[in-house]
C-alpha cells in the first residue's frame, strides 16, 4: 500500500487555552511566526510531495491569518487541509463558515473531558467546554448546509484527573455522530506533564481498563478510526487494530516542521527519541511492534507494570 505523504507545520505555539499538561507549556514565549515564514512552510511542503497538511499550535486559530493560510492551502489542492483545534473559534458561526469555504476539510478538536467542570479544570478556562460544544456543532451544520465534506475527529489527552471518565468521553464523541477519535496517553518528556509529573501522569495499569472500554464503545459502533495513542501493547493485546502507531506506520510517511525543530521521519524516529522498552521487554511476542513507553514515565514509576507477552 502506497503511503500518504503528511505534513505537520507548528504555526507558533500561543494559545488561548492554559492545558495543565501541554507538552508546549515551556514555549510560549517563543516569537510569533509571521504569516510569510508559514505560507513559504506550505508551499516547500507541496513541492516535496506533500498530500496530506496539518496546521497546528498552540492553537493555529488565534492567528488572525488563520483562515489566509487554509486558503493557499486549499488553492495548492492538498486533498486534505486539517487543523487541530480547541474548537473556541468555531463557537463563531460567521468564522466558521469563513473557514470552511477557504477549504478547511478535516478538523480535530481536542476534547479532554464529558463535561464542563472536567474539560474547564485542564484547559483552565472557564466556559471553554462550552464553547467547544457550539464550535462542533456549528462545523456540523453548516458543512451541510453548504454541502461540504468536512471531516470531524477529536483528540483526548489522558491525564489523572480523567482517565476514569473515558468511557463517559467516548459516548459525548459518539454522541457528536463522530468516528474519528484518538486517545492520547499524556506525554510526560516535556512540558507540563514534566514539570508536574505527581500530579498529572497516571499509571498505565489503572488506565488501561478504562481505555479499553473507551475504545469498546468505539469497535461496537464500527468507528472507522478510534484508537489509543503512546501506550505499550502488553495492557492492550486484544485491541492491536486500536493502536494509533501501528496504524499509523502503515499509512503515513509523516515530518513535523516547527520553528525550533524539524523531523522528516517521524515514525521512523519514535522509538528512539522520546519512549523507551525496558530489558525486561527484550523477550515480548510483540517487541518489535512496540513503541514502549515514555522515558520520563520509566525514571518514575519503572517498568513492573510492563508484562512481556509470550
Amino acid at each position: 500500500m502506497e503511503k500518504t505523504y503528511k505534513a505537520v507545520i507548528f504555526t507558533g505555539y500561543k494559545c488561548n487555552n492554559n492545558c495543565v499538561f501541554c507538552m508546549e507549556a515551556d514555549k510560549r514565549d517563543l516569537p510569533v511566526r509571521s504569516t510569510v515564514e508559514i505560507k513559504d512552510e506550505i508551499i516547500a511542503a507541496k513541492m516535496r510531495g506533500v498530500d496530506y497538511l496539518e496546521l497546528i499550535g498552540g492553537e493555529m486559530t488565534i492567528r488572525p491569518d488563520f483562515i489566509e493560510l487554509i486558503k493557499l492551502a486549499s488553492e495548492l489542492e492538498f486533498s486534505t487541509v486539517m487543523i487541530a483545534t480547541n474548537g473556541r473559534i468555531f463557537s463563531y458561526k460567521e468564522i466558521a463558515e469563513a473557514a470552511l469555504r477557504a477549504g478547511l476539510n478535516s478538523i480535530v478538536f481536542s476534547i479532554h473531558g464529558p463535561d464542563d467542570e472536567i474539560h474547564d479544570s485542564l484547559t483552565r478556562v472557564p466556559g471553554s467546554f462550552n464553547q467547544l460544544v457550539r464550535g462542533v456543532e456549528n462545523v456540523k451544520e453548516i458543512s451541510k448546509k453548504l454541502g461540504l465534506k468536512v471531516s470531524l475527529g477529536t483528540n483526548t489527552c489522558i491525564v489523572k484527573q480523567n482517565y476514569k471518565r473515558l468511557p463517559e468521553i467516548a459516548n459525548l464523541i459518539r454522541s457528536f455522530d463522530i468516528s474519528n477519535s484518538e486517545f492520547i496517553f499524556v506525554d510526560c518528556n516535556e512540558g507540563g506533564a514534566f514539570s508536574d509529573f505527581n500530579n498529572l501522569v497516571p499509571k498505565i495499569s489503572e488506565v488501561a481498563p478504562y481505555a479499553r472500554k473507551c475504545l469498546d464503545i468505539g469497535k461496537k459502533a464500527n468507528a472507522h478510526h478510534w484508537h489509543i495513542r503512546y501506550v505499550p501493547l502488553c495492557h492492550f493485546r486484544d485491541h492491536l487494530n486500536q493502536i494509533s502507531e501501528l496504524q499509523e506506520v502503515e499509512k503515513f510517511k509523516t515530518e513535523h516542521i516547527a520553528q525550533d525543530f524539524q523531523n522528516y521521519d517521524v515514525e521512523g524516529s519514535r522509538k528512539i527519541v522520546g519512549r523507551v522498552r525496558p530489558k525486561k521487554c527484550k523477550n515480548c511476542n510483540l517487541y518489535e511492534k512496540c513503541e514502549g513507553i515514555w522515558k520520563k514515565y520509566i525514571e518514575e514509576y519503572g517498568d513492573k507494570e510492563l508484562k512481556p507477552i509470550k
